[in-house]
């Protein structure tokens, strides 16, 4: 009987997961926007989320996991910059436990034949080519 081995991909605080309570979404009725409809088949379930993304797609996957079609995600390009609104500069670990965190929720979400899209540059595209493989084949899972 031979041993077969896995290839696996491994960073420091790889073990290390944020724990989410379950949220519930809650329409903001004073900031929604719905179009007018213009027949009793028109579906307009857009939704805008304002706060954190982890837990905004831990909110989606009760209604929504495994139906989405289409998903863009505009993560941090790691630069090493500081902006206004968010940390461009971290660790290489502490960067690939927060895609990790996501893009396991995403692909929860993902239909069978959803797609996703990753705005990324040069300084984490080998990083995440290799998170995102990892992830198809359940190889990173803890």
């Amino acid at each position: 009987m031979t041993n077969k081995t896995k290839l696996e991909l491994t960073w420091p605080g790889k073990e290390e997961r944020p724990k989410l309570e379950p949220r519930i979404l809650i329409e903001h009725p004073e900031k929604s926007y719905h179009a007018a409809t213009r027949g009793e088949d028109d579906v307009f379930d857009n939704l805008l989320i304002k706060g954190d993304n982890l837990l905004a797609l831990k909110a989606l996957e009760a209604s929504y996991g495994g139906e989405v079609k289409c998903v863009y995600i505009d993560p941090p390009f790691n630069t090493k910059q500081a902006f206004l609104h968010y940390d461009d500069g971290m660790e290489h670990s502490l960067w690939l436990t927060l895609m990790r965190e996501r893009l396991e929720y995403i692909r929860a979400l993902l239909s069978g034949d959803g797609t996703l899209f990753i705005h990324i540059d040069d300084n984490e595209v080998a990083y995440l080519t290799v998170l995102c493989e990892a992830l198809l084949h359940n190889v990173a899972r803890a």
